[in-house]
């Protein structure tokens, strides 16, 4: 049996070798738009999900317009038809899409254009191969130095990405045989609810405002709406200067979010925590704009990758139904909720819609794992007072804010 780890490993980059690691991703950003839109629109017509026809299409000019390796290059155009792929499946379901684009600031690595070490890795670029060491934990039993440094664990593939001024990378491991049993022992989740105006809701009664979001979403449509207008190639270039510095400030603020979801979970003894999956939110969010369902996605990317380095795991679930139930007596029904209001038609248990939501969201997780095939390990869903089980059972009374 194969068991997959991923390791977030901390970098000390050499002197000088920032520029170079961040030339890389912009390079390696430019392959997958520049895939994306020719994938999007084909050269028949038609979407093309095909790897092997987008690679013969776009190699030979991507590797003319950058400097990147033939295996970068290909990882680029390999990411845009993935993501071509999932917005033909939406189109074919009559819902909704657009073209995707990338902004993330991450390039992806295999063993072609990376040589991992146990102690440190060796980076192509457009100005030849940049050796990090890692920064790891002394602890041998404490992730990442648990995988990093066992033998038995094999690096298969890594995302590069900035953060913080510090440079790391998302290692994924397999060790073949693991005998290890990750599915025992008692859990504790914590469920999350994204949202328009609340943008996180957590299960413990912690509440995100997107009032700041939302605020600087308008800010910057308007700076691009007024520049637009003027039509100048002046006015383009200070668009995508308006845009680089509304990314800025859009990842600070969800970095900070998302450290503080992490922390929660921390604070709570989670062993998980659970948010809604995002494949299909709009449906879930209907008045989400594009703008939110990017921050959803990056912001549930951030805590993956934050709580992976506290041992904790972000999964996600069928949201179906979580915003009519009612988290006390399980009774569901459209006339539950009323905007950010939820009343349950049956038992009366009033709350913020949000926040019975991200209960809700919790017990998901715990009715799934119910019928799995681990034994029925205890799932709990952590509360601001003690926790609730799949059967609406409290492990301590229940209070007027639970």
């Amino acid at each position: 049996m194969e068991y997959r780890r991923t390791a977030v490993i901390k970098l000390d980059a050499p002197k000088g070798a920032d520029t170079h690691l961040r030339e890389t991703i912009e390079q390696f950003k430019y392959c997958s738009n520049t895939a994306s839109e020719w994938c999007w629109h084909g050269d028949d017509g038609y979407h093309v999900t095909s790897k092997a026809k987008a690679e013969d299409a776009l190699y030979d000019q991507l590797r003319e317009d950058t400097e990147l390796t033939a295996n970068l290059v290909q990882k680029g155009i390999h990411q845009a038809v993935e993501a071509i792929k999932s917005g033909v499946e939406r189109l074919k379901n009559d819902q909704d899409t657009s073209r995707p684009t990338f902004s993330a600031d991450t390039a992806i690595y295999d063993k072609r254009s990376a040589t991992f070490h146990r102690d440190h890795v060796s980076l192509s670029t457009p100005d030849g191969r940049i050796e990090c060491d890692y920064i790891l934990p002394d602890d041998a039993d404490v992730p990442p130095t648990k995988y990093v440094a066992n033998e038995n664990y094999e690096f298969r593939r890594a995302t590069l990405h900035p953060r913080d001024g510090d440079w790391y990378l998302h290692a994924s491991m397999l060790k073949e045989g693991d005998d290890t049993d990750t599915t025992t022992g008692h859990r504790t989740v914590l469920g999350v609810d994204l949202g328009v105006n609340q943008l996180a809701v957590a299960s413990t009664g912690r509440f995100w405002s997107a009032d700041e979001f939302n605020h600087w979403k308008r800010e910057y449509e308007k700076r691009r709406g007024d520049l637009q207008q003027c039509g100048t190639r002046a006015a383009h270039d200070a668009i995508a200067g308006v845009e680089r510095k509304e990314d800025g400030r859009f990842e600070m603020f969800l970095h900070r979010v998302a450290n503080e979801i992490v922390a929660e979970a921390v604070e709570h003894d989670c062993s998980h925590i659970v948010f809604e999956d995002l494949t299909d939110i709009r449906e879930n969010v209907p008045e989400a704009s594009w703008h939110h369902l990017w921050a959803f996605r990056r912001l549930y990317e951030y805590v993956e990758y934050k709580a992976s380095e506290q041992g904790i795991k972000a999964v996600q679930v069928d949201p179906r139904n979580t915003s009519k139930r009612c988290s006390t007596c399980g009774f569901t029904h459209d006339d539950n909720r009323h905007g950010e209001d939820f009343e349950c038609q049956d038992c009366g248990y009033q709350n913020h819609a949000d926040y019975n939501a991200s209960k809700n969201i919790g017990l998901q997780y715990l009715r799934r794992r119910q019928n799995a095939d681990d034994g029925g390990a205890p799932v709990d869903v952590r509360l601001n007072r003690g926790t609730l089980n799949v059967s609406g059972e409290y492990d301590l009374p229940a209070s007027s804010e639970a």
